[in-house]
């Protein structure tokens, strides 16, 4: 048995520049990191006893004989990838719920690749997690996803992302002192708003036509530089989310669909009760809403913001992890199946009238 931990990321600057439709022509850079806040994916070879070769428990219990009646699209496709023949049962839990802006879908996909790895006895590097997940989403599921979550998932850690229009990726950890570090993390609050949505639909208002928003995606990229320059140097703190605050006005020029009244509402209340700035997560629409408040702030905050959930977390820097690792002996090929030729028997003298 196999148990993979996955984290999931929250993002700063620089979303937007991520998806591929931009940085082939344009290069792309994010700012982000991942919380300790995890996917965890737990997965063994099925024992031959049973009628379903595949299981699959998340939101819903899946069981079948074959890796093409699977519905979850994800692991279909990571099981044909990898091209995993055996009887297999792969379950999923969450510390956050999905479709909520923290990259719980890479983080799913990239936890996924790597405990189906180690099942086979293959420990792969961050990198090749990372671009797997990006092929997995982009290419084989042809999902309008960009590239950052997949390198957060499996790298892990407070990083400068850069994309090259050659598609290039290069992955460069923010170095801080421990206190600024920690500065920042006290000064982040993070809200889940209670909309779910789909981030490729989201993300699909305005990929299409990316290159139309030229002018607001040059900004977000800017407010990378400006966002590290600040960490970097003696300025007040505050000044990042103030910047959040100006990424966030550009992000939500990009497409009707990236706000909606109901977020507005609850930005602004958050603002008018001590929030500097903040944003959605991930494409918008809905899910977790990251402000920026000074400590002696955030009990207003709270208390404004009473009705939705208030998740506490830090940045972690471990990235996707096998955290449990049982090699069991395992059943061959010939038990698998002579298993199935018994429970075909067993089936047909169930069914008849003897």
């Amino acid at each position: 048995m196999i148990i993979s931990r996955t984290p999931y990321r929250i993002s700063f600057f620089g979303g937007g520049s991520d998806y591929p439709q931009w940085y082939r022509s344009n290069g792309g850079q994010v700012l982000a990191t991942s919380i300790n806040k995890y996917c965890y994916i737990t997965c063994r070879y099925l024992p031959p006893f049973f009628e379903h070769r595949i299981q699959v428990v998340y939101s819903k219990i899946e069981s079948h004989q074959t890796v093409d009646q699977i519905e979850h699209p994800a692991v279909r496709e990571i099981l044909k990838h990898l091209e995993i023949e055996r009887g297999v049962e792969i379950h999923h839990d969450g510390d956050l719920p999905a479709r909520s802006g923290m990259g719980s879908s890479s983080s799913f996909t990239v936890g996924l690749l790597h405990a189906l790895y180690a099942l086979k006895g293959y420990m792969p590097s961050k990198s090749q997690l990372a671009k797997e997940g990006i092929h997995i989403e982009q290419e084989r599921l042809r999902e309008t996803v960009g590239s950052q979550d997949q390198i957060l998932a499996a790298h892990g850690g407070f990083n400068h992302i850069t994309f090259s229009s050659d598609e290039d990726i290069s992955v460069r950890p923010i170095t801080l002192p421990t206190e600024r570090v920690s500065e920042l993390n006290n000064h982040l609050m993070l809200f889940y708003t209670g909309l779910k949505r789909t981030a490729s639909d989201i993300a699909g208002s305005y990929v299409p036509g990316i290159e139309d928003r030229d002018s607001q995606l040059r900004v977000i990229m800017e407010t990378v530089d400006e966002g590290i320059s600040i960490l970097n140097s003696d300025q007040d703190i505050s000044r990042f989310g103030e910047l959040l605050h100006q990424a966030w006005n550009a992000k939500s020029s990009m497409s009707s669909k990236v706000s909606n009244p109901h977020v507005d509402e609850i930005y602004n209340r958050a603002r008018s009760a001590g929030a500097v700035g903040g944003k959605l997560l991930g494409a918008g629409g809905g899910g977790f809403m990251l402000l920026f408040v000074h400590p002696s702030q955030q009990a207003n905050v709270r208390e404004e913001l009473s009705r939705l959930i208030h998740v506490p977390f830090k940045f972690e820097s471990a990235g996707s992890q096998i955290i449990f690792f049982d090699a069991e002996e395992d059943y061959s090929d010939a038990d698998q199946a002579r298993a199935n030729q018994s429970l075909d028997a067993f089936q047909e003298l169930a069914s008849s009238d003897v």
